[in-house]
């Protein structure tokens, strides 16, 4: 097999390694903490969920739907956030046909790390957008895939479908901000 050379990826790599639960959270808890949604590729807070780009997508617009509360089984999130994760997926769909109009999705968790759960503790959906032919030669032949698209421009694109979006769920309010988030936590709120 050829070897691309890839040098971006040893941060990730090291960081992952080193840092996967840093503190006592997650690497998405401490993301989904901290005030910059934007260097950190989250598009969109919810009450119980957040959407992030995943930062080495399968394919362009490949989402994370990630409840806040780190959990590793899906039976262990509550009814509410299960409903919100499964609404919010309806909400990223729609986003990814306006941004980037794909022909299907692939759409599922990796539970555990026998599943391939990059980080078990701390489950996640991913939403992968697919178009027809979107496996060429290159994966099968080179094996290697190709991201035709930046994170950044990807990143633009989303926001502005998010942004057109006229769903009252996809309006950040003070009460899903944040700053609310982390004082309702602190009063003993989910």
């Amino acid at each position: 097999m050829d070897r691309l050379w890839s040098p971006w990826r040893a941060g990730h790599v090291e960081a992952f390694e080193g840092d996967a639960k840093a503190g006592g959270q997650t690497l998405f808890a401490r993301l989904a903490a901290e005030n910059r949604d934007e260097d950190n590729l989250i598009l969109w807070r919810g009450q119980h969920v957040f959407a992030l780009l995943n930062r080495y997508p399968y394919t362009n617009g490949h989402l994370l739907l990630v409840p806040y509360r780190e959990v590793a089984d899906y039976d262990a999130l509550t009814a509410d956030e299960q409903g919100e994760l499964f609404r919010v997926l309806h909400l990223a769909m729609g986003w990814l046909r306006r941004s980037h109009r794909p022909d299907g999705f692939n759409v599922g968790m990796n539970l555990g790390s026998a599943a391939g759960a990059g980080l078990p503790d701390h489950l996640h959906l991913h939403v992968v957008p697919r178009w027809s032919g979107d496996t060429n030669f290159m994966p099968v032949v080179g094996e290697a895939k190709v991201i035709p698209e930046s994170l950044a421009d990807t990143y633009a694109k989303l926001r502005r479908a998010l942004e057109a979006d006229a769903a009252p769920a996809a309006v950040e309010t003070p009460s899903t901000s944040p700053e609310a988030r982390g004082a309702s936590s602190a009063a003993g709120a989910p």
